[in-house]
């Protein structure tokens, strides 16, 4: 298949780099035309890279893995070179300035788009592009699960229609990643630690199911497997963000997290959901 992937950072690159293995032909559009280099892979030499959204308007199936910041921007100018083809959104996260998910911006942005999906579980780049064993939960129309089959060949796929529950548990588990960085530091004991991670997840649980998601996504590689993976590895950037937050350091780069935090409390206003964990803790991290 001719796969278009949008965003070259770490986790897009890491897409191609899989993808072509599994025997696709995948074009990657960077916007500054470089991509991020992983010790050991000489991808330049495999991968068609461009600086030209308009060379993906052929492909058969786009994967979108932007920061969420820049989801929009990206959709909106790929937009006039879309097909009818299926999207995978790769992007964890929820839009900073709206608090909107990424699949609501797909639907603002490209509302002929029927056939889409979301890609979420526990997996760091760097090892998928290596080839160690990773898995992750896609979400999608019937299509959309055929193509990715294709696209996401040698990465073990737990398939699912629940394409809210699995982009909700993206960003739950940013949140709370950032929360458990910063009660590893901050809270008195283990217990407290256990404690806080628990009910933090379990107000993300209340509010996807108020949106609709089923139970059985928060227990899978997208809910708990990227939980797990997310909220107690210094190598995740959230994890890491929080232990910053926690020793009054800067955090760099970019952190889903926060965007993470402030928009589930925010959404759950409306929906009175309750969320006094995560209110209390982004009141202490200042955030």
């Amino acid at each position: 298949m001719k796969i278009g992937i949008l965003g070259a950072g770490a986790w897009g690159t890491a897409l191609a780099i899989l993808s072509k293995k599994a025997g696709n032909q995948v074009t990657l559009w960077s916007y500054d035309g470089t991509v991020k280099n992983f010790d050991g892979i000489k991808k330049q030499t495999k991968l068609n890279i461009t600086k030209n959204i308009s060379d993906l308007s052929d492909m058969e199936a786009w994967l979108v893995v932007t920061p969420a910041a820049y989801f929009r921007e990206t959709i909106r100018k790929s937009a006039k070179f879309y097909k009818r083809k299926p999207i995978i959104i790769c992007t964890k996260g929820i839009e900073p300035k709206t608090n909107k998910f990424m699949s609501e911006i797909l639907n603002e942005e490209i509302p002929n788009c029927k056939d889409f999906g979301v890609l979420s579980g526990p997996q760091f780049a760097a090892e998928v592009a290596n080839d160690i064993p990773t898995g992750s939960t896609l979400a999608g129309t019937k299509n959309t699960l055929i193509v990715g089959r294709q696209i996401l060949k040698g990465m073990y796929l737990e398939e699912s229609n629940d394409i809210i529950g699995a982009e909700i548990c993206g960003v739950g588990k940013n949140a709370v990643a950032l929360i458990s960085g910063y009660t590893s530091i901050k809270a008195l004991g283990e217990n407290e630690k256990a404690l806080l991670f628990t009910r933090a997840w379990n107000e993300v649980v209340d509010f996807g199911l108020a949106n609709g998601a089923k139970i059985r996504s928060f227990l899978g590689l997208c809910g708990i497997g990227d939980l797990f993976l997310s909220a107690t590895s210094k190598t995740s950037r959230n994890y890491s963000a929080g232990l910053s937050l926690a020793n009054k350091q800067p955090v760099n780069g970019t952190v889903e997290g926060i965007s993470a935090l402030n928009g589930l409390i925010f959404r759950s206003k409306k929906l009175k959901v309750s969320m006094p964990v995560l209110k209390e803790l982004k009141l202490k991290m200042g955030i």
